[in-house]
This record gives C-alpha cells, sequence and structure tokens, in this order.
C-alpha cells in the first residue's frame, strides 16, 4: 500500500494521450469503413451484372421478318445512357435463370416471344379485336442483396421505358399518315407501347428476411468466433496461472503452469476447436430451431457454421497472441469494422469505392456470408459462393496458423517470455 490516492492516475498525461490515440483511431476508422462504403452506392457503381434476354420471335410484317426484341436488346446493349454502372449480359432464358438461381445477377430484362407480335398489331387501323399491349418482363433477384437488386431494377425499369419510347417512335413512323385513323386512345398508346411489369426472378421463402438471412447469420458466426476467441483467451491465461480471474468480488489466482507463446496458441486453437462444435450447433438450433429461418441442406449448413466459427474464432486468436492487448482492436476492425461494409450482402460490391471492393477480396465476413447464401438461397451450388467460401476459410486458416505460430515462435527463440522466471502466483481467493 502506498497511501496515493488511485485518482491521481487521471492527472497522468500518458493515460490520457494513449488511450485517446487509440479510441479516437478506433472511432475515425469505423466512421470511415461503415459510412464511407455506403455513402453514395449509386455513384460509385460499376458493372452491376444483369440479364437482357431476347426471346422474342418476330413476326412478319408486309412479307417481311421483323424482330423488335433483336433492336431493342442491341441497342440497350450499345446504349451510353448508363455509362460502365450496368454490365448487360446478353443470354437466352435458361441461362438467366441459372445465373438467378446463382446470384451472379441482380436481375434482368426478358422480351417475351410474342413482342414483335403485339407490337406490329398496334399499328392495324383496322384491327380484328382489340390488341395486346406487349410487354417487357423486369425480373429483381432480392437473394444476391437487397440494395444491388434495387439498382439493377432502377437501371433496367429506365432501360425498358426508353426502348418503349424508341419503339414508339418507330412504330409511328412505320404507319406515317395512317395514324389518323387509329382512335384516339390507339395513337396515345402507340407513342408508348410497352408495358414494363416486375417480377421477382428468384423469389425466396417469407422466413428469409427479404434475402439478408444469410447475411445475418454469417455474421452471427463471425461474432461468435471472434468474442468467443476473446473469452477463451482469457481462461487459457487463466487456467496456466498467468492472470487473475475475477469472480465477482473474489480475484482468483491458479498455480503458475509455464508454457512457450507457442504452446498457449495451441491450447487456445484446441479449445476454440472444440467448443466450435457446440457453438455452430447452437447457432443454427437458435436460427432455424427456434426462429423458424429458411433453411435446407441443415447437415452441410451445420459443418459449415462449426467451421466459419472454428477459422475465425483461431483467427481472432492468433491476432490476440502475436498484439497482446491491442490485438483485440485490431480483431474488432479485421472481423467487424472493415468486414460488415464490404460483405456485398446489402450494398453490392459494385456499388462500393475501390479500396473498399479490394477489402472484399479477402475479408473473412464476405467468404462466409457467400457459402451461406448459397445454402440458404441456391441449394449449395459451389459456384454460387460455396466452393469460394471452403477455399477462403481453409486459406485464411493456413494464414492463421503460418502467421501466429512463425511469429510467436520467434517470439520464444528471442526469450520473450510473458512471465519473469522468479514469479510464481499461489492459488488465492480473497476479495478484489
Amino acid at each position: 500500500m502506498t497511501g496515493i490516492p488511485p485518482f491521481r492516475v487521471l492527472r497522468a498525461k500518458p493515460l490520457w494521450m494513449a488511450n485517446g490515440v487509440i479510441t479516437g483511431v478506433l472511432a475515425l476508422l469505423f466512421a470511415v469503413f461503415y459510412v464511407g462504403a455506403n455513402i453514395d452506392p449509386a455513384d460509385h457503381l460499376t458493372k452491376l451484372p444483369v440479364g437482357l434476354v431476347d426471346a422474342d420471335k418476330g413476326a412478319a410484317v408486309g412479307g417481311k421478318q421483323v424482330d423488335l426484341g433483336a433492336r431493342i436488346t442491341e441497342s440497350i446493349k450499345k446504349s451510353t445512357a448508363s455509362g460502365d454502372r450496368i454490365d448487360w449480359k446478353v443470354m437466352d432464358e435458361k441461362e438467366m435463370k441459372e445465373e438467378l438461381g446463382k446470384g451472379k445477377l441482380f436481375g434482368a430484362l426478358v422480351v417475351p416471344a410474342d413482342f414483335t407480335a403485339s407490337a406490329t398489331a398496334l399499328t392495324a387501323t383496322e384491327p380484328t379485336a382489340t390488341p395486346a399491349r406487349p410487354a417487357l418482363t423486369v425480373l429483381t433477384n432480392q437473394s444476391a442483396g437487397s440494395i444491388g437488386s434495387g439498382l439493377a431494377r432502377t437501371a433496367t425499369t429506365r432501360a425498358a421505358e426508353n426502348a418503349s419510347l424508341q419503339l414508339g417512335k418507330e412504330l409511328t413512323a412505320r404507319i406515317g399518315t395512317a395514324q389518323a385513323k387509329l382512335p384516339a386512345a390507339a395513337r396515345v398508346l402507340l407513342a408508348d407501347p410497352a408495358a414494363v411489369t416486375v417480377e421477382d426472378g428468384h423469389p425466396l421463402g417469407s422466413h428469409s428476411g427479404l434475402g439478408l438471412t444469410a447475411f445475418y447469420y454469417a455474421l452471427t458466426l463471425v461474432v461468435v468466433g471472434m468474442l468467443s476467441a476473446n473469452v477463451i483467451s482469457g481462461q487459457v491465461d487463466h487456467a496456466l496461472g498467468y492472470t487473475h480471474n475475477d469472480m465477482g468480488p473474489l480475484r482468483l489466482h491458479r498455480p503458475l503452469i509455464r508454457a512457450t507463446r507457442v504452446q498457449t496458441l495451441a491450447i487456445s486453437g484446441t479449445l476454440m476447436t472444440g467448443l466450435s462444435l457446440l457453438m455452430g450447433t447452437l447457432v443454427m438450433a437458435g436460427a432455424v430451431g427456434i426462429m423458424g429461418m429458411d433453411a435446407a441442406h441443415l447437415p452441410l449448413l451445420w459443418l459449415y457454421s462449426v467451421c466459419a466459427i472454428a477459422v475465425t474464432g483461431v483467427g481472432a486468436l492468433t491476432l490476440l497472441a502475436v498484439f497482446g492487448t491491442p490485438g483485440m482492436l485490431v480483431v474488432t476492425l479485421v472481423f467487424i469494422g472493415m468486414a460488415v461494409p464490404t460483405a456485398g450482402a446489402t450494398t453490392p460490391i459494385e456499388a462500393l469505392p475501390g479500396f473498399y471492393r479490394f477489402l472484399a477480396e479477402f475479408e473473412p465476413l464476405r467468404q462466409i456470408t457467400g457459402g451461406i447464401r448459397s445454402i440458404l438461397y441456391y441449394d449449395a451450388q459451389g459456384d454460387a459462393g460455396l466452393t469460394r467460401g471452403w477455399v477462403m476459410m481453409a486459406a485464411g486458416l493456413a494464414a492463421a496458423g503460418l502467421f501466429g505460430f512463425g511469429v510467436l515462435g520467434w517470439y520464444d527463440r528471442k526469450g520473450l517470455h510473458r512471465i519473469a522466471a522468479e514469479t510464481t502466483p499461489g492459488k488465492t481467493a480473497v476479495p478484489a
């Protein structure tokens, strides 16, 4: 006991400076990562993949074969109105459905088979029946991300409306003065002939969170792994006698069991891997069993959940072991700060600034989300994100092992032990 009042430490400038720098930088980085990534998705949009399907069979008009669908798709493909924001991918209906079913398209524009026949019927001056209005179908894909689907819907709808107006000019020019014979309502319709309808291109179940359950489920796995790593790291240190453990008013110490840094990480990693079986089971039980989340391929979902928690936890344990106390800040930035904005679940990767797209290539949450999305929404297809998820988790685990054991082994060889040789705390339980 020194008799120095505890609150005198508040006069220490280093205490204020060190904590000010750390907390200030943390606040600034979170603002940059979270707000900066999502502040203007439309302005940063580049090459958002959208399908363009011409199923029009054409029609014979005046002895000539006319295919208005081909004209529309070609004009949209060549149009510079959207710049490089939309990557129009011309394909057939089968391929379009497959791509929507893998989350590789955020939407599509479809010209139906009877489009030319319906459009040219509007120019008949003496129709035998009321002609059907030609239609252009805009397909959305919420499973690929709500904001991305919304951006695709806006661009696709605008393209369809512009195509309708252009078609109206062509049809009006085609019949020339004969349009005077048309009823007034028909002339108005002729100026903007196509009806634009919006449909869900890849419907999800009602308990799919409008395409966001995959993201929130993956985020849960990452947070559980990250927080568990912090708990396990502290408990292993306590079990080895390196730190005390406060239990309410009691402070518990265990006899010191000397372990190298490499051995400590191996113990923590083993504990994390084993407990991931429990945590992955409970996460799935809570989401699917208790809350009723729509899910298929349950055995695969369970295995993926366990592995995601284990890999995240081992990665976090590595950063905690290498960086010590500041490691928790590094863990928070890597697994939450930089991960959430770049996961591609809300704002698509194609609508992020360049720096965030770079982060998205290796940030753990994006890789895990892709695998979960494939399992939940895309029938666990490998090329819908599941294969990439497995590969990136394996690469992350290998990187964590090489980095962690490599750096900690160097610490051990340099004699940078965690506690002096003469320090041997005994086992006590006294009021804190």
